[in-house]
């Protein structure tokens, strides 16, 4: 049976800790959905994935595109899909239009979106009255790359108390779960105390209600990994020694 919404919330008084992974097509998603996974994100971190050095340039009919796949991998995990860069911050109706068509389109079960008050939280308010989960997402925003870089945030009281009061200002507009990014420690604690809904720490420390990584860092794919991640396997090695082995034996007829 597929997770939902309120399981996640359930498990957050439970105490039990929440993984969630990237996926961007559907092998890695059955992969991931067979191994356990609570919850898979269709992240704009993809773009990297896709060639694009920043989050920015994915449009919203590949984020459905490649949201489609994942969900035809996906059988138990909660499947959330991020709303990329201009697809949401126009107006409230283009932020309905943006996630009602990934619901449609992809059968994903929620969306997520950068930022906090005064816009986001309307947004989301008015998302939610619409019947669309949504996931908050405060701390460091990709998405505003070019104003805040990829430092960390949230390291001075004047910043910290704004993360804090975005996030409860997002709940109370009706998120379901809260992505806290590259932020203090015991800033995410804070705010996972107050907080009735699960926080997902990425760069945030261990005190959140769960975690989640990009897959190609966990997996040893990318070039370079952010401080925060950790790699538990190298498969660019592997793949890359195992195609070399390839391109020498059929070079060398050996193969087939």
């Amino acid at each position: 049976m597929a997770i939902t919404t309120q399981q996640l919330i359930q498990w957050k008084q439970q105490g039990r800790s929440i993984v969630a992974l990237t996926a961007w097509d559907y092998a890695i998603a059955q992969l991931l959905d067979a191994a356990g996974v609570d919850l898979i994100l269709v992240g704009d971190s993809m773009a990297v994935v896709l060639g694009y050095e920043t989050t920015l340039p994915i449009t919203l009919d590949e984020m459905i595109y490649h949201a489609k796949a994942v969900r035809r991998g996906v059988k138990r995990a909660f499947l959330l899909v991020d709303l990329p860069f201009l697809s949401y911050q126009e107006s409230i109706q283009q932020a309905i239009h943006s996630a009602g068509r990934v619901l449609k389109e992809t059968g994903a079960q929620g969306v997520k979106l950068e930022g906090g008050y005064p816009q986001m939280v309307e947004t989301v308010a008015r998302l939610v009255q619409a019947g669309i989960p949504v996931m908050g997402h405060v701390g460091l925003t990709p998405q505003s790359i070019h104003q805040l870089g990829l430092r960390q945030q949230g390291k001075t009281q004047e910043t910290s108390e704004k993360i804090l009061n975005e996030a409860i200002a997002l709940e109370q507009a009706g998120a379901f779960a809260m992505l806290l990014e590259h932020i203090p420690a015991d800033l995410a604690m804070q705010i996972t105390q107050k907080l009735t809904i699960p926080t997902i720490g990425i760069g945030a420390g261990p005190h959140c209600d769960g975690q989640v990584l990009v897959t190609s860092d966990v997996l040893g794919l990318a070039e370079k990994n952010p401080p925060f991640a950790k790699v538990y396997t190298n498969l660019r090695q592997t793949i890359t020694k195992a195609v070399q082995d390839y391109a020498l034996e059929v070079r060398e007829r050996k193969f087939p």
